[in-house]
This record gives C-alpha cells, structure tokens and sequence, in this order.
C-alpha cells in the first residue's frame, strides 16, 4: 500500500475514528482524507506544483502539516519541514539551498518570513491565516478549487521517489539535507509497529517538533500507518503534557532525555503512572542508565531507539520485556534493516569490538540534497556511514560509544566519551554531563567532563575525577572537570559537542594568558 493511499483506506474503513486530535477536535480519518484531498488540489491546480517540487512547511505541529506531507505523497511532491526555532537566516539558507516553489506559514511566523522575504526570489508565500498581506491565503486557495474533480497521482511515480527532506540537526557543521522516500517511510513504519507492537487501538501523544524525523516518523507517522489516534500537541508544554492524559486513554509517548527528566521533576510523575500509558520511547542522545531504570520500576518500559535523519530514524531498539535487563543498550537491530560494525579499513568486527556503525536497508535516505560529494562519502555500496562508534554483546545488543568525531585520541588509545558520560551519570548530583577532549602538550588529547550539577549539590572537581578512578581505564578518566550552568543543545535535545569543545579551549586559553601574564609579572619583579 502507498503511503498516499494509508488514510484513504482508513477512512473507508473506520471513517469515524479519530485519526488525530488537536486542541480539542478530533479529526476523524474520513476529515482527514477529504483535509488531503483539498490540500492535494491546493498544490496542483492553484499553485501547479508538479513531481519533484519542493514543498516547505514553517509551523508548529499541525493537522496541517500531515495533511501537507500526505498530499504530497499523492503528486510525487516533496515536503520540506523547517525547524521553526532557527533565526531567519538560517531559514534563508535551507529555503536558498531546497529551492522550494512554495512555502505554507503558520500566523505565528509570517512577519518572521516577511522579514526575509526579498532574499527568497520566487518562492510562493502562503498563509494558514487569512489577510496577510502580500501572501496567498491557504483558505482562499482552498475554496477556489472546491468542486474540481479528485486529484490522482501522475502516472510513473514511484515508492523510491523522495517525499521527505529533513535538514540533519547540524551538530558539527552545516546541515545537510537528507531525502527520504516513500518507501524508507512505510519501511520505518513498519519498524516502528514492530518496536511498539502497535495496533489501531493505540493512543499516541506527540509532543516532539515534527519538523525532525524523530516526532514525525517514530510513533506519528506509523500511528496513522496502523489505523490508530494520535493525541497532538503544538509544542511540548509539562502542564499539556500531564493534561493531556487527564483528558485521554494515551498509551504510547516518544520523549528525549531532556524531557525525561522535566516530567520526572514535577509533582505529578510521583502521584503514579496513567492507567492507559505501556510505553515509553525515547532516544536522539546517550540515555543515562538511571533514568531507564527510575522510569521502568515507576511501572512502564522506558525503550530506547537508535537512529539518524538518514535512516528514517529507526535502525534498532529495545523490546519492552529488555529495557530494564539492557539499559546502556539502544537493543537490537530493526526488523527490517541491517547493521555492521567496521573498523577503519571497512572490516566487520568481531562482537565486542568498537568500530564505526553502518546501516543497511529500505529505510535508509536516497540521498543528501544537491551533495553529490558528501552522499557518496555517506555510503559504501548500500550500507551508510553513520559516523557513530559502537559494539554488539553476546546476544546482538548494539551499545553506542560516540561519535566519530568526539572521538579522544590520548596518547594513541581512543577514549569514548559516551562511556565517561554514561557513568557520571550514575553519580549522585550530576544532572547532566558532557565529554569532550582538550588539546594536551604531552597526550595529544585529554578528556575533560563538563557538568550541570544539581541545586543544592556540593559536588567538586576533584570528588567528580576521583569517582573514574577504578571504574574506566586510567587513559580514559578526565583529566579536568568544568561546571556550567547548562549545556547547549539542539531542538532535539542533542548537545552541541563543537560548542562544548570550543568552551573547554577558551577556558584553556584563558588559563594559558593568565599564566603567562603572572610569569611577566615576576620577571618584572626580579
């Protein structure tokens, strides 16, 4: 089944059922098949948007942005979700790098794109919201095509035409757009059943941004696959949050550790779990061992996920009955892809091994838009190069030990930061840690752990490398500890390791200057 077809068979089949429910409506599949099929019109016969456009999409989470990504589905169009906490010039460069023909707006961003609209040549500006001016109103569009026969698929499209293109998160340099077709969606959605054992009778609460693949395709996109409800909110708020299972039977919920440990803080995580509520996700980032094991003995499985932008997300995950048993592991490869360890000359390594993880199988992107250069780096045959270090154990559980390059080399042994990071964790009045490595005369590279510690904790630099020792190699214990009030993170709550690194070394050269002015100091005194 195409992924164009999924609503319209379920709105022949259960076409009462809610489909989605946005503050306070409930969208029935039936609305929201006739929602696409008026959006679809919309794109060809008022904006003659053909296969291959590019369609952007600048808003919160929205009935409309799914009505956007499904009706572009039936033309062969290819939707561009922005990210709709990036500055404006930001924007000017992913919108100049797609090329997209049209842009739809939500009312809270059109003075945002007004602002740069001279920088943005031809593109199409439409307006969810009427009387804007010098922008194309959705509705008006809507209305002028009401009547005109349903708009069907052009012939020879295909499911391994693109349909999605998401900017990566761009943690170490500029995004790269990945594109994604059909089939890697239906793919991931499969996989995604498989990892929630989902069915129609489920209840989705979607609080993650859809403008990332994790809020859109790990539980969204394959609740509407399954035939099931998906509860959305706008933005992730910690009152809507809990509101939303007072007013709900929600049973599955997609969260990153940042937002983990928000729910896990206020007074409403201890009156109990929700009777509906069997599962948790949760992934982008190192999980911390302890709040998987805080969230499974509060009653539910806290499963992991592992995955990128390019591979639609999922590429493994842990089973509910492994979650408490595994908890430093993102479990075990998707059913319906493959994944390999290698070292650097592309060899498979032995299980216990640490080398560079690839991925293989339908859900992995097409391509990096326009970058000819960086897909073919990005692939070896069909298998793609995640950038991530990790291991298999005994029984096929894939740990994650970095990144490639977070990678510390000191003194020719390789230190992983997230084996640092996973244990001071685990140490009481650390909030949040991360690893990086700081140029070192002597080692090359040392590896200092930046923290957020808890209020009221008295936690020192010094308790904080005394507790490595022992517990990691000697090598990889840090050598430095430096607290900060936070760490900077990314929409998903990935953090910024460049950013981080660039705080260590401005800290170090600080040091290295008021070292060097004490010295002329004392020549002088002399």
């Amino acid at each position: 089944m195409d992924l164009s077809d999924w609503i319209t068979r379920h709105a022949d089949a259960t076409p009462d059922k809610p489909a989605i429910v946005f503050e306070g409506r409930e969208i029935s599949y039936a609305h929201l098949a006739r929602r696409i099929e008026r959006c679809a019109r919309v794109l060809v016969n008022g904006l003659g948007i053909k296969p291959g456009d590019r369609v952007a999409y600048l808003g919160q989470n929205s009935p409309e942005q799914m009505a956007l990504l499904f009706a572009c589905a039936r033309i062969g169009a290819i939707l561009l979700p922005l990210n709709w906490r990036l500055a404006a010039p930001e924007h000017v460069q992913l919108l100049q790098h797609a090329g997209p023909q049209v842009i739809f707006v939500d009312g809270l961003y059109t003075d945002h794109i007004d602002g740069v609209r001279e920088q943005l040549g031809s593109i199409v500006l439409v307006s969810y919201t009427s009387g804007t001016v010098g922008w194309a109103a959705f509705d008006e569009l809507e209305n002028a095509g009401r009547g005109q026969t349903a708009v069907v698929g052009p012939a020879g499209l295909s499911e391994d035409d693109g349909l999605l293109l998401c900017y990566t998160s761009g943690t170490t340099g500029v995004p790269k757009g990945a594109l994604l077709s059909k089939r890697a969606l239906a793919c991931n959605a499969v996989n995604s059943i498989d990892m929630h054992a989902m069915t129609a009778a489920d209840v989705v609460l979607t609080v993650l941004p859809m403008f990332h693949v994790g809020g859109l395709n790990i539980q969204t996109l394959p609740a509407l696959f399954a035939g099931a409800t998906v509860v959305l909110l706008r933005q992730f708020d910690v009152d809507h949050y809990y509101q939303a299972f007072d007013m709900h039977p929600v049973t599955l919920v997609l969260v990153v550790p940042t937002i983990m440990h928000l729910l896990m803080a206020d007074k409403r995580w201890y009156e109990g779990k929700p009777d509906s509520l069997r599962l948790i996700a949760t992934g982008s980032t190192i999980v911390p061992e302890s709040m998987v094991l805080k969230v499974c003995e509060w009653g539910v499985p806290l499963i992991q996920v592992y995955g990128s932008t390019e591979t639609c997300p999922i590429a493994a995950y842990t089973a509910p009955e492994d979650a408490a048993r595994k908890p430093a592991s993102t479990g075990q490869t998707a059913k319906h892809c493959e994944i390999r360890i290698v070292d650097q000359e592309g060899e498979e390594l032995p299980t216990g091994e640490s080398g560079e993880i690839l991925v293989r199988g339908a859900n992995v992107m097409n391509e990096y838009w326009h970058d000819e250069q960086a897909t073919r780096e990005a692939f070896t045959g069909a298998w793609f190069h995640t950038g991530d270090i990790g291991h298999f154990d005994d029984n096929g559980f894939l740990y994650v030990d970095g990144r490639i390059k977070d990678m510390i080399i000191s003194g020719g042994e390789n230190i992983y930061p997230a084996l640092i990071e996973n244990l001071l964790a685990e140490y009481d009045g650390i909030e949040e840690v991360a690893v990086v490595g700081r140029p070192d005369d002597y080692w090359g590279e040392v590896a200092v752990a930046v923290v957020v510690v808890a209020p009221g904790s008295t936690v020192n630099a010094e308790q904080i490398i005394d507790f490595c020792a022992g517990r990691i190699a000697s090598f990889s214990c840090p050598r430095e500890a430096v607290r900060v009030d936070r760490l900077p993170r990314n929409a998903m709550g990935k953090v910024l390791k460049e950013e981080v690194r660039q705080l260590v070394i401005d800290r170090l050269k600080l040091k290295n200057n008021r070292d060097q002015q004490g010295g002329n100091r004392r020549k002088v005194s002399e």
